[in-house]
């Protein structure tokens, strides 16, 4: 499946047979000698019962991931599709639990709550010092407004800024954000675990239209397009200096499904 252009394996584990080792996962996302993928997701019961099901989420490196929002949704069409599940449906991540409202080809998530969002702090880099922002949507990412993303260092200042003294021991997501007009912005991501850039990142558009709210004034929803070139909305509320009713909507499509040996 891919959300945005961001691409994931979905694998059915609600039997429990399925124990990928790290080798298996990077083999997998390969994209010369696997299936290719920014991410492998199973369906597994949900065992602490809060939610209707639960996630195992491997980045392609084959480290575990908290969250991620254009997986989420996807996620939730794959629990639908195989389950006959309509209407509204839960989900445990590491973050939390994530409710999806399936919308024909599109869906909304409800993050979970936003935490240490942080802005204009002035971090030093290769380049000069850089005011960078930060927000945790479920996993750290750190926001850098640029007149034109297009022109954004991605993978070279994506790279430093992921693995920065300022943002360890865990590292951080970089985005690259250009205002586009009022409400509406533009996003480019580096993404932790997949180490590059991938088309589009769902926490990553959700903190950077958090941040724009925060810094430029955006109100909700927050029009964003990725560079994959689809368009995610990001829609909340600002309560007690804070952000409460996160969502992210947009596509989330189904590829192709088969099997492959491991």
């Amino acid at each position: 499946m891919n959300g945005a252009g961001n691409d994931f394996i979905l694998l059915d584990n609600r039997a429990r047979q399925i124990q990928l080792s790290r080798e298996q996962v990077v083999r997998l996302c390969d994209r010369h000698r696997g299936i290719g993928a920014d991410g492998i997701m199973l369906l597994v019961p949900c065992d602490s019962g809060r939610a209707d099901w639960a996630w195992q989420f491997y980045n392609s490196d084959g480290s575990d991931a908290e969250m991620c929002g254009n997986g989420a949704r996807c996620f939730a069409r794959y629990i639908a599709r195989l389950t006959g599940a309509t209407g509204r449906l839960t989900f445990e991540t590491v973050a939390g639990v994530i409710a999806a409202e399936i919308l024909g080809e599109r869906v909304t998530i409800n993050l979970t709550q936003p935490k240490e969002l942080r802005v204009g702090e002035l971090v030093p880099l290769s380049t000069g010092s850089e005011t960078i922002h930060s927000c945790n949507t479920g996993v750290p990412h750190a926001v850098v407004f640029v007149a034109d993303a297009d022109q954004a260092m991605v993978l070279k200042l994506g790279h430093e800024i992921r693995f920065h003294p300022h943002f360890a021991p865990k590292g951080t997501n970089v985005n690259f954000a250009q205002l586009l007009g009022p409400d509406h912005i533009r996003v480019r991501t580096y993404e932790r675990g997949v180490e590059g850039e991938t088309l589009a990142c769902g926490t990553g558009v959700t903190a950077s239209a958090l941040i724009a709210a925060r810094v430029h004034g955006f109100r909700s929803p927050v029009r964003v397009q990725v560079q994959g070139g689809d368009r995610l909305e990001v829609s909340f509320a600002e309560q007690a200096g804070g952000f409460t009713d996160v969502r992210l909507n947009g596509p989330a499509d189904f590829v192709f499904e088969g099997k492959i040996a491991v």
